[in-house]
């Protein structure tokens, strides 16, 4: 079973520096500047803006299950990271150094936190659905091109994202969240 992994864990590391090697070889300045911008979308901060434009607008349930999935997501993203300390791919285009934060490549934070935008306006009558994903795919694709994740960092933080809002769902359901928060805003 050990040398079925390490084999598998081989075939991910070469189709890594393939992507790497594809990405390097159609850099081009203007689609870098276009993704630089983009992949900010998939910031603790950018998350945040999303998380007060749910509340602004009132659309409550959204709120309440991508709060969860993307704390849940956090959490999981920063062991992970802490963990097993990945370095960047080669020549990255934008990296944070010097920042107080975890900054290893595995696994892709900002693509946890689309994938919890994705599948919130999956799940939710109001956010429209194309538009976030389009944004998700976008800010997936840009961390592989711009060098600050490989193909298998950026695919854990997709699946992380989604394993994160799912286990929300569950967490609201099993937990009766909503109840609670409703007898504590009764008591105020």
């Amino acid at each position: 079973m050990d040398a079925v992994l390490v084999e598998l864990l081989e075939v991910v590391v070469w189709l890594d520096h393939r992507a790497v090697e594809l990405m390097l070889a159609i850099r081009h300045p203007v689609v870098t500047k276009v993704l630089t911008s983009v992949t900010g979308l998939g910031s603790a901060t950018a998350a945040l803006v999303f998380l007060g434009v749910c509340r602004l607008a009132g659309w409550t349930d959204e709120l309440r299950s991508a709060g969860i999935a993307l704390g849940l997501a956090g959490i999981a993203v920063l062991a992970l990271m802490w963990t097993i300390r990945r370095p960047f791919p080669p020549e990255p285009v934008c990296l944070t150094d010097g920042s107080p934060t975890v900054a290893t490549s595995f696994p892709s934070g900002h693509a946890a936190v689309v994938a919890v935008y994705a599948m919130t306006a999956r799940r939710s009558a109001v956010v429209p659905v194309a538009p976030v994903a389009v944004l998700a795919a976008a800010v997936a694709v840009s961390r592989v091109y711009l060098g600050t994740h490989y193909a298998s960092d950026t695919l854990a933080g997709l699946v992380i994202g989604v394993c994160a809002f799912v286990l929300a769902l569950r967490l609201r359901e099993r937990f009766d969240l909503d109840a609670a928060v409703a007898g504590l805003r009764s008591r105020q």
